[in-house]
């Protein structure tokens, strides 16, 4: 049955109308080659990260445009014969221009032939949406040439702190460095999504991660134990920062076969949830069979199911450390052989940095651990020197068997220039 007329009316107004009063948001940093191409422009990432506050914030650079939110309940029957309609609509409501805004447009079954279409005649387009592989199946096919990618995150901190009128001295005094780590704890305790840093409010961050759980999980994949993947799911954030392989998951959650797990940790992957990283190894084959170490993708998340800052602070600044050098574009892997470095980064085919993550380093035995690990890395990728990013500490340089390690407060690795 063809969506009627009246109603899409009532519902690109009533969208349009608060998408346009959107105007106390936080600009986040984009490049700007993603906004001019004349591709098809794709933005993805978790539910409620702010991906439609981005594309208000790019819809404010064009004089018109057309905008719909495809996750609205009135457009539920709307299908791929209903896009014709949809053009007839906007045409009719509002002339001729040549941008189009479609928020979670996957939602649509045959939604990137329609887009497609709109770029071969000359339409910029962009498109959210929050599941990666119902993007990346769809794009590969039908977009293969023709679009621009980017994943976008919850805040990170630099942005936390300017959702909070807090500027960053280039010289901070002791107050301020003080300050700004308790803006610190904050963020590792709220997490960086844009709803929830505003509100502060914990219950409702608890309602995101079953609205993702359900909505984007359980109902989209048709997840028949919800039990089990309900377990699965509260299991590997709170368990955040450690390795682990699909056998091991297997026995500690009493699922009945490996590939269960696999998928499911796979659609919890897509959906933006979790993240995966490999143990380094430069056989691509061990690499995979490697035990992997799984991140959240928020730390609020991670407080709201597990342990909450104070009982494993370490681990909760890795998942920090980890979102922060995924913002970066890093290629991230780990090491571990007799010791583990928690971060080693590739670039090309080679491996040109080596990172240690720690809430301090002021126990004997946590210095020589996470020294012995990072010299470890150093050594095994041939690189002159390492970093260890201490939460309390101070910074400084030190030679250490002939390798220059430098030790940095989180909270400047955090805000330095990328």
């Amino acid at each position: 049955m063809a969506i009627d007329k009246n109603t899409l009316r009532q519902v690109i107004t009533d969208q349009k109308t608060y998408f346009d009063m959107q105007t106390d948001y936080i600009k986040r940093a984009i490049d700007n080659t993603f906004i001019q191409s004349k591709k098809i422009s794709v933005i993805t990432g978790v539910r409620r990260c702010g991906k439609s506050t981005l594309l208000k914030q790019i819809a404010s650079a064009y004089s018109g445009y057309y905008y719909l939110n495809f996750e609205d309940d009135r457009l539920i029957t709307f299908t791929h014969e209903d896009f014709n309609t949809l053009l007839e609509t906007f045409f009719e409501m509002y002339g001729d221009h040549k941008v189009f805004f479609f928020d979670e447009i996957q939602n649509v079954f045959g939604w990137e032939k329609f887009v497609r279409r709109l770029f071969n005649e000359g339409y910029k387009v962009f498109v959210t949406g929050s599941n990666a592989k119902l993007l990346s199946s769809e794009l590969a096919t039908a977009l293969t040439g023709r679009h621009l990618s980017i994943k976008l995150y919850p805040f990170t901190f630099m942005e936390f702190l300017t959702s909070k009128n807090v500027t960053m001295p280039k010289y901070p005094t002791t107050r301020e460095k003080s300050k700004i780590n308790r803006h610190l704890k904050e963020y590792i305790t709220l997490g960086g999504f844009p709803e929830i840093v505003k509100s502060k409010n914990k219950e409702e961050l608890r309602q995101l991660y079953q609205d993702i759980l359900i909505n984007d999980l359980i109902v989209r994949f048709k997840i028949k134990d919800v039990r089990a993947f309900k377990e699965l799911s509260l299991y590997l954030l709170s368990n955040t920062a450690t390795p682990m392989s699909f056998n091991n998951l297997k026995h500690i959650l009493g699922f009945k076969s490996v590939s269960t797990v696999k998928n499911y940790i796979d659609h919890l992957e897509e959906s933006y949830i979790n993240y995966s990283i490999y143990k380094y190894d430069y056989s691509l084959k061990k690499q995979i069979i490697n035990d992997r170490k799984i991140y959240g993708v928020d730390t609020g998340l991670v407080n709201i199911v597990s342990f909450g800052f104070s009982k494993n602070k370490g681990r909760l600044i890795e998942n920090v450390v980890f979102l922060e050098l995924k913002n970066r574009k890093k290629d991230i892997y780990y090491h571990k052989n007799t010791h583990e470095c928690d971060f080693v980064i590739k670039k090309g085919t080679h491996i040109l940095e080596a990172l240690q993550v720690t809430d301090s380093i002021y126990n004997k035995k946590t210095r020589e651990r996470e020294i012995n690990g990072l010299l470890e890395a150093i050594q095994t990728y041939g690189l002159s020197r390492g970093t260890i990013v201490v939460f309390d500490g101070t910074e400084k340089t030190e030679k250490i068997n002939g390798k220059k390690i430098m030790f940095i407060p989180l909270w400047k690795w955090l805000v330095e220039e990328k």
